[in-house]
């Protein structure tokens, strides 16, 4: 099948990939020339795993292509995707001008039926904009030809998309119209061998589900971080907790592991977005206001205990910083919590040191060379000269470190961990203070 997708980001870009690795014919639009031209390249310009081999053999076998003529994209299929981004406008809402430009040019262009698939994470309604926005664009060039808007939310984890792309744990169709349903079965029977994957339902549920389930998730992180909190006051080991609790079927292990806060391109955005929603619509989200005041304290915590072991004087001190990224396997580091820790220790008058395995030029090109950065060739070379060492993200490399060496390198010994990586037991028989999420702190030997 001959597949377009505008938006060449994460999701598109892996979208079409995987499509076109089963044998569809994919073009990607991007208005972004130089994006393109890389792409055309072999050049992936975001880190996921799987992607660039994904990505390069496709196109080279033809199956995959990429372009910045809209035209060319909209004459060369009936089925479109919409995979441009929809960051949050100043009120927390998310921005459609992007989804709603792409859906002018399809009508602009359009020559014949479409089909135009949302993958983008837009508010409930947007469909209907879309709808509208197409047959105005026909209208104004009195053309009439028939289509579709369908919601097809996407669920990849950056860091994992690929795979999670491959093999979805479900295909969520927004759609009342069964000629849409049909061609979106042919297009998804690749994925879809094993079981039924696919769940059907109208536009607006479909629209409502991918904020529900990122809401959710992002609730489930900001409630253990919650009980973290207790548990440091109340003595307790909130590790201990979370293997109590998670052991019941009825709540799991997944995403209930307590650390400095959610992060990156979709909880902190589809959280907020869900937020005006609701109140666009005179409903108070209670539960959603306190998830999002949960992970906003959250992303302060490491600073505030590291400020409280120096006495709030950080003029001076060097600290050394393990992980920048959000979460490992993506050099990503939108809403990222080192972001807030970076930023609050340079505000304190610190200098820190960071490594991470990916993020490093995404931290280059945000901030740029300053004194009061230095960027790490590897977790050792981060350490040398360092008070102390915090880390931010759960990166496999930082999971066993000679400890020995830490308690050298570091002239206060101490750690400030928030992923809870270690055994404070451990650390403690080096001779090295710890601090970590939700169970108490060990001292340092005098």
């Amino acid at each position: 099948m001959k597949v377009t997708v505008f938006g060449t980001g994460y999701v598109g870009l892996v979208q079409g990939a995987v499509l076109a690795d089963v044998g569809h014919q994919v073009l990607c639009v991007d208005v972004d020339a130089a994006k393109v031209a890389a792409l055309q390249a072999g050049q992936i310009p975001i880190h996921e795993p799987g992607l660039d081999k994904l990505v390069t053999s496709n196109h080279a076998n033809g199956r995959l292509r990429f372009t910045t003529d809209a035209a060319q994209g909209v004459a060369h299929s009936e089925v479109i995707f919409l995979a441009v981004g929809t960051p949050p406008d100043e009120d927390g809402s998310a921005d459609l001008q992007y989804v709603l430009a792409v859906a002018r040019t399809i009508a602009q262009h359009m020559d014949g039926p479409r089909i135009v698939i949302n993958k983008s994470t837009v508010p409930v309604g947007t469909a209907d904009k879309v709808r509208a926005v197409i047959a105005e664009g026909l209208a104004a060039r009195g053309a009439s030809h028939g289509f579709d808007v369908v919601s097809n939310p996407e669920f990849l984890k950056e860091g994992a998309a690929v795979a999670d792309c491959q093999r979805p744990d479900r295909i969520i169709i927004g759609t009342s119209n069964p000629a849409s349903e049909a061609r979106l079965r042919e297009l998804y029977a690749p994925f879809n061998r094993n079981h039924d994957k696919i769940v059907v339902m109208d536009v607006k549920s479909a629209e409502l589900t991918k904020y529900a389930a990122n809401a959710m998730l992002a609730t489930k992180i900001s409630f253990m971080n919650e009980i973290a909190n207790l548990a440091e006051r109340l003595g307790a080991n909130v590790e201990a907790v979370r293997r109590g609790i998670g052991s019941d079927p009825r709540i799991g292990y997944h995403f209930i592991y307590p650390g400095v806060g959610y992060g990156g391109s979709c909880f902190p955005k589809d959280v907020k977005a869900l937020v005006r929603t609701a109140e666009e619509i005179g409903f108070d989200p209670l539960l959603l206001n306190a998830v999002e005041a949960r992970n906003e304290a959250q992303r302060n915590v490491l600073f505030e205990r590291i400020s409280a072991f120096y006495g709030g004087q950080l003029q001076g001190k060097t600290i050394a910083l393990w992980g920048l990224a959000f979460k490992p396997n993506t050099d990503d580091m939108r809403e990222a919590p080192s972001r807030n820790l970076l930023e609050s220790l340079w505000a304190a008058g610190a200098r820190v040191q960071a490594y991470d395995p990916v993020a490093m030029q995404e931290a280059r090109r945000i901030y740029g060379e300053r004194s009061d950065l230095v960027l790490a060739a590897d977790p050792e070379a981060c350490l040398q000269g360092a008070d102390c060492l915090a880390i931010v993200t759960e990166w496999q490399i930082f999971r066993a470190p000679d400890f020995g060496q830490l308690a050298q390198s570091l002239r206060d010994r101490m750690v400030f961990d928030g992923r809870n990586l270690y055994d404070p037991a451990l650390v403690a028989g080096y001779g090295l203070g710890y601090v970590s999420i939700g169970r108490q702190p060990v001292p340092r030997s005098e």
